[in-house]
This record gives C-alpha cells, structure tokens and sequence, in this order.
C-alpha cells in the first residue's frame, strides 16, 4: 500500500474506532488521560501494520493492542504508586463522565457501573467489551485470552448478577 493509501487507512481506523477505544482503555488505566496515552501508542503501531494482515480483524487487533498498553500502563502506574506511597505521596485516580450524556443517561450509567465494580474484574471486562464496544464473543476471546465459551460464561455470570443487584435495588426503593 502507498504511503497515501496507508495514511488514509489509519485516519479512518481513528475516525471510526479512537472513541470507543479512548473509553475502554480509561475504563483499564483509571484516568481518561492515560487511556488516550494507550489508545495513541495502539495508533502508532497500527501505522506500522500490513493492512492486508489485519483485513477483517481490525478491530479485534486494535482493542487486544489497545489493552495490552493500558495494561502495562496500569502496572507501571502501580508500581510508581507503592514507590510513591512508601515516601508519602498520594496517588488518586479518577475518570471523568462523558459530557454528552444527559442527566438521566448519567444516572442510569453510574448506578450500572457501581454495581459492575462489585463484580469480579474478568466479567467487568467482558460485558464493557460485549456491551459498550459491540465486539463478539470470538473478538472478546482474541483481545482478552478467554476461551469463547468462558466468555459466554463470564458475561452471563455478570449480567445474572446485574439483574440480580438491579431486582434488589428495586425492592429497597419500593421498601422506603
């Protein structure tokens, strides 16, 4: 491919694929702005890439690329946590809320991802990927290691949970 026609090629793989990655990496590293520091390294590497390599898996390579570097930089920012601890430093994390969204979206969005940080992380991560991101179970199992039918599992498991926690939710509020 040119250098043109490559250019282009990832101009629209940003176009079509840097917000939703930008979420999911903050979603990993715990600061939006790490997780565009993620999502700018997948971009680079991906300008390095055949496209004919990837024809069809887009996609899948850019989030399991994308969560590998939000991943090393998560463990290198807890590594420089328990240094900075240990001198007296406080280290806090924080993700700012999409703008965008209206009051009633926030709401519902925060009372969901509360109840998903109850959850154990592996099913976190599936049902962001699975309903966030729209990818497939297959994609999941390439980006994150799980095997198709653990995927299928973990995601049930979480949103059995969900329901669960969202029934009794409910039957406190109709209580009070």
């Amino acid at each position: 491919m040119t250098a043109p026609g490559r250019a282009e090629w990832v101009r629209e793989a940003m176009a079509t694929h840097e917000r939703g990655l930008v979420s999911y990496a903050a979603r990993i590293t715990g600061e939006v702005e790490r997780g565009r520091d993620a999502v700018q390294e997948t971009f680079l590497e991906l300008c390095g890439q055949d496209p004919a390599g990837l024809d069809g898996h887009l996609r899948e390579w850019l989030f399991t690329v994308c969560r590998n570097k939000a991943l090393d930089m998560r463990r290198k920012e807890s590594r420089m946590s328990n240094v900075a601890s240990q001198v007296g430093s406080d280290t806090g994390v924080s993700v700012e809320p999409e703008p965008s969204l209206a009051l009633e979206q926030e709401e519902t969005l925060s009372k969901v991802l509360s109840s998903m940080r109850t959850l154990p992380e592996s099913q976190q991560e599936v049902l962001v990927l699975k309903f966030r991101h729209g990818l497939a179970y297959r994609e999941i199992s390439r980006v994150t290691g799980h095997t198709i039918s653990n995927v299928g599992y973990l995601i049930h498991m979480g949103v059995t949970a969900l329901r669960a926690k969202h029934a009794e939710d409910l039957t406190e509020g109709m209580a009070s």
